[in-house]
């Protein structure tokens, strides 16, 4: 893991980024809801307060985890995981790991997202509990996700050296580097709960989704109305998760699951940044409601489903075309292909393919672009009176920039001669003529 970590870096960069990463980015998501909430979204505001109040003004705001912040955490998290574990799904069977491990998974994540969001939508409905507490309370409960996921990541270090789940696990060496990108590719406690299904998909993304509603209904209850700006965020974000769940299965074979490690970068990001900074956006809009008018409201709703169902069909293209073997069509055609040779860590040889049609053959990440464009869209119902709620769309570019090189980096190291046929024949790495 630390050979992946230097391939796209040098090892100075590297060092200086996880450990800016791991001091900063707590602080950062404090400041975010604190500049949303409290600021009016002035990141001006912001600095001008840190300016004349310095540390002390910085740890005053920083709120304390508080009881019912706690329950909210640990209801949410129980109620999913008995979701991932009991709920009915069929079998599926992630990729061949470098170890030659095969995990097996649950896919009943469809299921889990439907029960979740009409649960949480019922319990308003019926007067049962009210989601403007969540809102409330969301910097006491974003200070014991920070705390709590911090513990969790130390947790899931220790397991790693004292009682690894597979044979997908070991020591870099280096104690920075093994926290932030973890020791184990497949945590389990137990043999059926996987820990990175759970933190990844269960909270991270049900979260997501849980809070895009909760911002819509704290805006209903403050205002009376729900705004176009706000009915247009939501949607569109509610309409992405749902794709993402549908999908499920299909994420368990991405580089987040099948070659990123159990570590802070994912786990602690899942567990903190996803729901806070994922769903800054509509954060911003609970007390910035804009009145978008019918037509640029349509507009921008329609332009993010095409970029959300781009995204979907990329991936599905290439499900697919694994699933077949490459036995399918592509855009009407049998599919363009590389048949790559590579040796497991055992030295078994296998065989891949390599999709090189489609919206693959387009560029080797083009799926990364209508990511970052549906991004855009659900984020532009706020229009540009402050800069803040665009700092997902500029976090999410970069870090699917670096993605993009990582897996890059990846691949060559384990096709060789094969990743360079394939580079020459699908030369953009993301952008089609650009880059």
């Amino acid at each position: 893991m630390a050979e992946a970590a230097k391939t796209v870096h040098s090892p100075l960069v590297t060092y200086l980024s996880m450990i800016s990463l791991l001091t900063l980015c707590p602080p950062f998501v404090v400041l975010l809801w604190y500049t949303m909430v409290h600021a009016d979204g002035s990141i001006l505001r912001s600095l001008d307060y840190l300016r004349l109040n310095g540390l002390q003004g910085f740890l005053s705001i920083f709120p304390r985890p508080s009881l019912i912040a706690c329950q909210i955490i640990a209801a949410f998290a129980v109620f999913e995981a008995a979701l991932q574990l009991l709920l009915p799904g069929k079998t599926v069977k992630g990729p061949i790991s470098p170890a030659g491990n095969q995990p097996v998974y649950k896919a009943n994540g469809m299921a889990a997202y439907f029960i979740t969001l009409i649960t949480y939508i019922g319990l308003w409905w019926f007067g049962i509990f009210n989601p403007t507490i969540v809102y409330n309370h969301l910097g006491e409960i974003y200070s014991a996700l920070i705390i709590g996921s911090f513990v969790f990541c130390i947790l899931l270090y220790i397991k790693g050296h004292l009682a690894p789940s597979s044979t997908d696990s070991g020591s870099s060496g280096n104690v920075i580097i093994d926290f932030y990108w973890g020791m184990e590719l497949y945590p389990r406690i137990g043999k059926h709960f996987d820990i990175k299904v759970f933190t990844n998909c269960r909270f991270g993304m049900m979260s997501w989704a849980v809070l895009s509603v909760t911002y819509c209904i704290k805006q209903y209850e403050q205002n009376g109305k729900v705004s176009d700006s706000m009915l247009v965020n939501t949607l569109l974000m509610l309409i992405y998760v749902t794709k993402f769940f549908w999908w499920e299965a299909g994420y368990w074979n991405t580089m987040d699951i099948a070659h990123d490690r159990a570590g802070f970068y994912i786990c602690w990001g899942c567990l903190v940044w996803v729901p806070s900074v994922y769903t800054s956006p509509g954060m911003y809009l609970v007390g910035h409601p804009v009145n978008l008018g019918s037509q640029l409201a349509l507009s921008i709703f329609f332009a993010g489903i095409l970029c959300i169902y781009i995204n979907y069909d990329c991936d599905r293209q290439r499900q697919e075309f694994r699933r077949t073997n490459g036995k399918c069509l592509v855009w009407g055609k049998a599919p363009s292909k590389i048949v790559a040779t590579y040796a497991t860590t055992s030295g078994e040889t296998k065989n891949s393919l390599l999709l090189t049609s489609g919206w693959w053959g387009l560029s080797r990440h083009f799926h990364y672009v209508p990511e970052i464009l549906g991004a855009f869209f659900w984020t532009v119902p706020a229009l540009f009176t402050h800069f803040l709620p665009y700092f997902y769309v500029i976090f999410l570019t970069i870090l699917l920039f670096d993605r993009a090189k990582r897996d890059d980096d990846r691949c060559k190291t384990k096709y060789g001669k094969y990743w360079k046929t394939y580079c020459d024949k699908v030369p953009y790495r993301i952008i089609p003529g650009i880059y």
